[in-house]
């Protein structure tokens, strides 16, 4: 069964720091490209990061550049996102996607 699980949100503090890992099943995530999503309440899903397939490469949207770390453990079949230097902004349900199968998502919420 085709499967991504998502885990690792929480709350957080502003400036601090998260790691949410993305967990396939079914399938073997780096033969694909492997993308984070986020959506804030009323707002669209967004593009967040996304790590080619193979050479591991990361591509990150300008609004958390130089902040989230995109990568992948294939031993454990995982892409994980390090989020740095978290702002009340990056507040949404974030979602893995690859291929065509999404995760439930997972939420991140900054706050003091």
């Amino acid at each position: 069964q085709v499967q991504l699980v998502e885990s690792g949100g929480g709350l957080v503090q502003p400036g601090g720091s998260l790691r949410l890992s993305c967990a396939a099943s079914g399938f073997t995530l780096n033969e694909y490209a492997t993308g984070w999503f986020r959506q804030a309440p009323g707002k669209e899903r967004e593009g967040v990061s996304c790590i080619n397939r193979g050479d591991g490469r990361g591509y990150y949207a300008d609004s958390v550049k130089g902040r989230f770390t995109i990568s992948r453990d294939n031993g454990k079949n995982t892409v994980y996102l390090q989020m740095n230097s978290l702002k009340p902004e990056d507040t949404a349900v974030y979602y893995c996607k690859c291929g065509l199968y999404w995760g439930q998502g997972t939420q991140v919420t900054v706050s003091s």
